[in-house]
């Protein structure tokens, strides 16, 4: 590590790396520290190792992250240009899937027209309310992922069209999730999938604006992709134009108290507002408390012997499995969890990437499957039996197929990535004034104190794989700590 850098940044996720990058770019010398063994945070694909599985094995397993639906569309990664870094970004035929009772299932090919066309009577209510969001997809990510200060770029009409289609989207599904306007399970079930990513009560404006957002990127182009080989993949990319630029990176290297940092200009802290509260003084660090700890996740790695049993075959061709039953039972779910309590029947997110990716089989043929349980934040409880009910509920015939699971409840999620406090996933609360405001009411979210940024998604525009609260907060520390007007190219994959 050099005696004094340009800018220090604590945490390598993708926000983490997408300040680094940059700013390393911009001829500042970088370093980021990582107290993991790897890089990646939240964006990480490791061995799946337990007492049943062996490296011998060769399964990889997605430690956070492991779908990035909004990297297509985010304006830093489509300068990054990961196919030109040979990274490959696989769509599957189904964005995402709902499994109901009966067989029966809400599909979202990442074909709009198919999508109508299976719903049915809800076929045209879908288009009407998705169409224009698929269509005008990148506009809507450009305003989904901007800082909520400044206006965003891009053509004025087209800005005007995406942010129309989006305040009517949200106000439709904001109140009573549009009850009236869906006729079958199957839309309504759909609509509340999505909205349930936000790990909140539902109905609310937040989740009603996180179905609109998705729901466009699930009909755009790319749907919503797996990268091949794990999601990990997408880090070593960044890792690599970083040192390729003059950065350094240093793992092993934990931040808990202000002397674990070491000297610099500009400190960039990718990590909870929560946790980056600890390493500041007072009144910053009351500052960075204030923003609530959002909902919880635990997390459960399974190895299958084989592919999901789905009842309704067609589930096994998406990317994303939304196990949580009707809308009703989704709504009573995320109450519970809300009010500090386990939900009987958890709403569960689900990926099979092997189904996409052959790759992600084991030697033998054992396959990952990731999912997420939403629990309360902070929860202690191991929610496999809860778990594997709603999937065998779903999959008849899924506990004959696993072989293992690991599974790391919520109060543990921050021993693989500290900037997860309780399991909260998102960088702090999710809700309409949360995802202006966070961590806090301030006209600059990002400059934290005096010299320290925060890029974390605890700052706008909060979670996802998107790389653009890194983006926001790397051009105010160039333009004020710097003198930099300028934001340096990011695509050529060579150095300069």
């Amino acid at each position: 590590m050099t005696a004094r850098a340009d800018v220090v940044i604590l945490g390598s996720g993708p926000n983490g790396l997408a300040a680094a990058v940059i700013l390393a770019r911009a001829g500042l010398s970088v370093t980021v520290l990582e107290g993991q063994h790897t890089p990646g945070g939240g964006m990480r694909t490791l061995p799946l190792v337990s007492d049943t599985v062996t490296d011998a094995e060769g399964l990889l397993r997605d430690v956070c992250a492991a779908v990035p639906a909004a990297a297509p569309t985010s304006p830093f990664f489509e300068e990054f240009d990961l196919a030109a870094r040979g990274i490959e970004l696989i769509t599957p035929e189904v964005s995402y899937a709902q499994p109901l009772d009966g067989g029966r299932a809400g599909i979202a090919f990442h074909d709009l027209d198919r999508t109508v066309e299976r719903l049915g009577t809800d076929g045209r209510r879908w288009s009407r309310l998705l169409g224009p969001l698929a269509a005008y997809s990148r506009e809507v990510a450009t305003i989904a992922l901007s800082d909520k200060r400044t206006p965003p770029h891009g053509d004025p009409l087209r800005l005007a069209r995406a942010g129309l289609a989006l305040a009517t989207s949200t106000a439709l599904m904001g109140g009573a999730w549009g009850d009236g306007y869906w006729h079958t399970e199957e839309a309504r079930s759909l609509i509340g999938g999505v909205s349930a990513h936000t790990i909140s009560a539902l109905p609310s404006l937040a989740a009603a604006g996180t179905a609109s957002y998705l729901g466009a990127l699930a009909h755009s182009p790319a749907g919503w992709p797996l990268a091949r080989g794990g999601i990990g993949v997408i880090s070593s990319a960044l890792v690599e134009d970083l040192l390729a630029h003059g950065g350094q990176l240093v793992v092993d290297h934990p931040v808990r108290t202000p002397s674990d940092l070491p000297p610099a200009r500009v400190h960039l802290l990718n990590t909870h507002a929560r946790v980056a509260a600890e390493l500041l003084a007072e009144p910053y660090r009351s500052r960075l408390r204030d923003l609530p700890l959002g909902g919880g996740v635990c997390k459960l790695d399974y190895v299958l012997s084989g592919p999901v049993p789905w009842r309704e075959p067609l589930v096994q061709r998406a990317g994303t499995v939304h196990v949580g039953g009707t809308l009703e039972e989704m709504r009573t779910a995320e109450a519970q969890v809300a009010a500090g309590r386990h939900a009987d029947r958890p709403m569960l997110l689900v990926s099979d990437p092997a189904q996409h990716d052959d790759t992600r089989l084991g030697r033998s043929g054992l396959r990952p499957i990731w999912a997420y349980a939403h629990v309360p934040t902070g929860s202690t409880r191991d929610v496999r039996a809860a778990a594997d009910r709603q999937l065998e509920r779903f999959a008849p015939g899924f506990r004959d197929l696993v072989v293992d699971c690991v599974v790391t409840p919520a109060s543990r999620m921050a021993e693989h990535n500290a900037a997860y406090p309780g399991g909260d996933i998102a960088g702090g609360m999710v809700s309409m004034w949360r995802m202006v405001a966070r961590p806090g009411p301030r006209i600059d979210p990002y400059a934290v104190a005096p010299g320290v940024y925060l890029c974390s998604q605890s700052a706008p525009p909060g979670p996802g794989v998107h790389g653009m609260v890194g983006l926001h907060a790397a051009r105010r520390v160039l333009r004020k700590e710097f003198g930099i007007s300028k934001m340096p190219s990011l695509g050529s994959v060579s150095p300069k």
